[in-house]
């Protein structure tokens, strides 16, 4: 099992190393030196043996490379990052879920395996593994272990309802995730179990995060704040804290991915932010979404059209940058808007509060009051 990933990056070339921060940036001479060394099997050079000894305080002085490096091999199409929803289907059923009906289906293991193959053809060195709730795919460990096999620095975005799981836990702490992003939704047990429609939700997530936090995984919290639980945002604040753990508000809820308005009345609208103006985004270009069928978009949000990556392979992704291009372009009502340039909502996510006829307040700045946010 390897430490250490090599890896192109950008027009750079990169080690890092699983579960801990930090990266070492090489040059081009140097990369290829430990693309031979890993390939004859041949002790690390002395440079090498050095930097990683400075970097992240480990001895690997003697050690050979193929048995501590993956070096990850160029790639023609520029894509570093990626996300895959393995399955939409979760084990809870919140009323803000912008996936809307979530339905337990995906891929069989040979597709699976070969669309991480696929990802790693394009330069996919980033991969968040998301859904539905990631860790309840009956696959989850097979697609998280040939990711990892395959030089990804991998990201978890959960419930943690799992991560107490013996078998999650082993795999997680023995193949160390770049990060694990927990959702959490209240700081008491009644106000979890309300919002995610789910007796017992609380305490399943309160093991994982104990579990996580015990075995030393690098985490984040995403404190999820709607009607629900608005009242306890001090008391998630505080619990992360205790915690020492980083942690972010998620606080503007969109329409489900097919444009329903179903998610929109459980904002809690006094605690709604103005979003940040949106420049532009590298989607489609240098990042891309693969849905559990997958079929490849340019972002969770912008999900048509896809291409089908079982069936077209990496050459499919060719076609997402003019994809993008299209998408990202305002039109409709915001063609010639004079306040484009501090709008915060892309224009995927306007056509799906378009399409959920959500009110224009919900993601434009020219209608007032915000009190419509709340449909």
């Amino acid at each position: 099992m390897h430490q250490f990933i090599a890896s192109p990056f950008l027009g750079n070339y990169l080690v890092l190393r699983p579960g801990s921060g930090g990266a070492l940036r090489l040059p081009y001479n140097r990369y290829k030196e430990l693309a031979l060394t890993a390939k004859l099997g041949t002790p690390c050079p002395v440079w090498f043996v050095d930097a990683v000894r400075r970097g992240w305080g480990v001895d690997v002085a003697g050690l050979h490379a193929d048995d501590l490096l993956v070096v990850r091999p160029e790639s023609p199409y520029g894509y570093v990052r990626a996300t895959y929803e393995l399955n939409l289907g979760c084990n809870y059923d919140c009323e803000h879920c912008y996936l809307g009906l979530k339905r337990f289906e995906g891929l069989s293991w040979t597709d699976r395996e070969k669309l991480l193959h696929v990802l790693r053809d394009a330069g996919v060195l980033w991969l968040q593994l998301t859904g539905g709730e990631p860790t309840i795919d009956p696959l989850f460990p097979e697609v998280y272990g040939r990711a990892y096999d395959l030089g990804m620095m991998l990201s978890i975005l959960t419930n943690g309802s799992r991560l107490a799981n013996p078998k999650i836990l082993d795999l997680l702490s023995s193949h160390r995730p770049h990060e694990i992003t927990i959702s959490v939704y209240g700081a008491t047990e009644e106000s979890y179990d309300g919002l995610t429609r789910r007796r017992g939700s609380f305490k399943a997530f309160s093991r994982g995060l104990m579990a996580a936090c015990e075995a030393d995984l690098p985490l984040k919290l995403s404190l999820i704040i709607t009607k629900t639980n608005a009242h306890e945002v001090e008391q998630m604040q505080a619990m992360a804290d205790s915690f020492g753990i980083p942690h972010h508000l998620y606080m503007n809820m969109s329409p489900t991915i097919h444009g329903g308005a179903e998610t929109l009345p459980s904002q809690s609208v006094e605690h709604l932010r103005k979003r940040k103006p949106f420049t532009g985004c590298n989607a489609g270009h240098s990042f891309f979404h693969v849905d559990p069928h997958g079929m490849a978009s340019i972002c969770k949000i912008g999900r048509d059209p896809q291409i089908p990556l079982i069936e077209e392979g990496v050459e499919g992704l060719a076609q997402l940058g003019a994809i993008a291009d299209s998408l990202l372009l305002r039109q409709g009502g915001c063609t010639g808007c004079t306040l484009q340039g501090t709008c915060g909502t892309c224009m995927p996510l306007v056509q799906l509060y378009r399409q959920a006829k959500a009110p224009l307040a919900a993601y434009c700045q020219h209608k007032k009051p915000r009190e419509e946010v709340a449909g």
